[in-house]
């Protein structure tokens, strides 16, 4: 895989990937105008666009924007597959929603949204969360899907089950200032198994509720990911088959790198087991002596305090999540470090010690390591600093 910055020509001229609907109303020749006199799209490509299907996953930071210009492009079936709820932190990135929709799910305020920016539109409703037993069944009725999934095990899950289908599909992914768009297509070029033919090791990217995100980021990657899927619904311009986009948005920049097939790579023809495959297993089964609730961590605390205990409080969060909120005593040693090996040194062995992070997840990750690496005397907070602050110290903010 090498940078180019040099355009090159596309291995293989891609067709329109819809056929084109019998006509327009008059309200769609106005509503459209501005597509119907760019030649390269006129009435023809527009008809492609009113009769496309087009299934977005995710209706969050990606899904917003790109949910948004498909409808205005006037695609006329968008399906929107999320089985997540507005909550207030959304609303930095994810403009598809606004203040009343917190506690609503995610697909129906987009879909309000959707329909009041054009209700021309058909909307269809997955709120599921997508896995190996529904994927090939939804992704059947769509022409063309776009992953705005933010994990590596549901990428890996769109890639496989869209090359079983023979279906392309438009992929982004942002993290902190840093996009990247492609588009994978198995019967025409590389899938993104060419790109990352194995995932990263479990815990070593942090996803974006742990890393952060520039919001503005999620609509420059989203509207080129709409980009792409007009031009391969319509057969337009060059696609980015072959190729990753990759946005600076700190340096106010774009470049890209080439992506090819591999040719000895297998065929693929079955869905398998994605968490196992990305290294992600279900969070350790703790017992309630590897336990601690909020409450319990509270009185602890206020023994410590007093004399009466000697433990470590270890915050297992990144530094950003961390300076959000804290409890006061934790010592910061992030998941990355301890489970990379870095920082064992810093956890003692003579004393208890207790892990904690946002949810309860990446600390039961921990224990689990710990235990492992010879720890003998290690809990962790059940429910994380969430629980926390709903238990003991409601008046601290969450995210």
């Amino acid at each position: 895989m090498a940078t180019t910055f040099a355009p090159q020509k596309p291995a293989v001229l891609l067709p329109p990937l819809v056929e084109p609907a019998d006509s327009l109303t008059p309200e769609e020749v106005e509503r459209y105008s501005r597509h119907l006199i760019i030649p390269e799209i006129g009435a023809l490509g527009q008809r492609r666009l009113k009769n496309a299907r087009v299934l977005v996953i995710g209706a969050g930071g990606l899904g917003s924007p790109a949910l948004l210009y498909l409808a205005a492009a006037g695609v006329g079936t968008i399906g929107i597959i999320d089985d997540d709820d507005v909550d207030l932190s959304n609303l930095q990135r994810q403009v598809i929603h606004g203040v009343s929709d917190v506690g609503r799910p995610k697909i129906v305020s987009a879909r309000n949204s959707i329909a009041e920016l054009n209700p021309l539109v058909t909307v269809e409703l997955h709120p599921v969360r997508l896995d190996t037993d529904n994927a090939l069944e939804i992704f059947s009725r769509y022409d063309l899907i776009l992953d705005g999934a933010d994990n590596f095990a549901t990428r890996y899950l769109v890639n496989d089950a869209a090359a079983i289908l023979g279906k392309p599909y438009v992929w982004g992914s942002i993290f902190r200032f840093d996009g990247q768009v492609s588009v994978f297509w198995d019967a025409f070029g590389p899938s993104y198994r060419d790109l990352y033919p194995e995932a990263p090791p479990a815990g070593s990217v942090p996803s974006c509720g742990e890393g952060g995100v520039f919001g503005m980021l999620c609509a420059a990657v989203g509207s080129l990911m709409v980009t792409e899927a007009v031009k391969l619904i319509t057969g337009v311009g060059r696609s980015l088959l072959g190729r990753v986009a990759l946005f600076d948005a700190l340096g106010g920049s774009w470049r890209e790198i080439k992506v090819a097939k591999d040719p000895a790579a297998p065929r693929i023809t079955e869905l398998t087991d994605y968490e196992a495959f990305c290294g992600v297993s279900p969070a350790p089964s703790t017992d309630a002596d590897h336990t601690v609730s909020a409450t319990e961590l509270s009185t602890m605390l206020a023994t410590r305090a007093q004399g009466g205990a000697d433990f470590e409080l270890v915050d297992v969060r990144e530094p950003g999540e961390h300076d959000i909120v804290s409890i006061d005593g934790s010592v910061l040693i992030p998941q990355g470090r301890i489970l990379a090996g870095e920082a064992w040194a810093e956890l003692p062995q003579d004393k208890d010690i207790v892990f904690h992070c946002k949810a309860g997840t990446r600390s039961a990750n921990v224990l689990e390591a710990a235990r492992k690496a010879g720890y003998t005397r290690v809990r962790h907070l059940d429910g994380g600093i969430l629980a926390w602050v709903r238990d003991v110290e409601p008046t601290k903010p969450v995210y």
